[in-house]
């Protein structure tokens, strides 16, 4: 069955997604609200929650300092991260020019986060996204995948998890970031 630029809710085609949705998800994947994802160049596998509740994704990051460089806005942090493969803790210092900033109003008030451009493998494509760095250490998932991100990867079945495994060898799919996805 054709589900191209359909809704599937619990297993039934409910309606047609709007046209400007339709560039999605050509080869037909679909997603669990749970997956394991990769950060490259590292080659980290974490599980990652697709959020559509949050427009920008999230890593979880610490030591988060800021400073500037060649005229720069520029991050650095700590990634501390448990591989869900070998079961090992990678844990490094990254240093990211700031893409942009991210204010965050919620019930604990206002929070101000850098936003980085990364790379994540999802599937079998390796895709460049923006993250906001934050603490997550408490969070059951390190990386939370926003609606940005979650519209260049396909269906998302809501009911079911681990849908699709990681599997970006060296001449993967890259999707380059793509500067319109900030107009959403």
């Amino acid at each position: 069955m054709h589900l191209m630029g359909k809704i599937l809710l619990g297993g039934v085609v409910v309606g047609s997604l709007l046209s400007a949705s339709m560039a999605v998800a050509d080869d037909g994947k679909v997603f669990g609200w749970v997956e394991k994802a990769t950060l490259q160049p590292w080659g980290i596998e974490v599980k990652a929650k697709l959020d559509s509740g949050a427009l920008t994704s999230s890593l979880d990051a610490r030591d988060i300092e800021l400073f500037e460089q060649d005229d720069e806005e520029w991050v650095r942090f700590r990634l501390k991260l448990e591989d869900q493969e070998s079961g090992e803790v990678f844990s490094d210092e990254i240093e990211r020019p700031v893409y942009r900033e991210l204010t965050v109003r919620g019930a604990g008030g206002r929070d101000e986060r850098p936003v980085v451009l990364m790379e994540v493998c999802m599937g079998d494509t390796v895709y460049e996204e923006q993250f906001s760095l934050r603490d997550r250490e408490e969070m059951n998932y390190p990386l939370l995948l926003g609606r940005r991100t979650i519209s260049h990867l396909g269906l998302l079945d809501v009911r079911d998890t681990f849908l699709q495994d990681p599997e970006c060898g060296e001449d993967a799919e890259l999707v380059p970031h793509d500067p319109e996805d900030d107009q959403s």
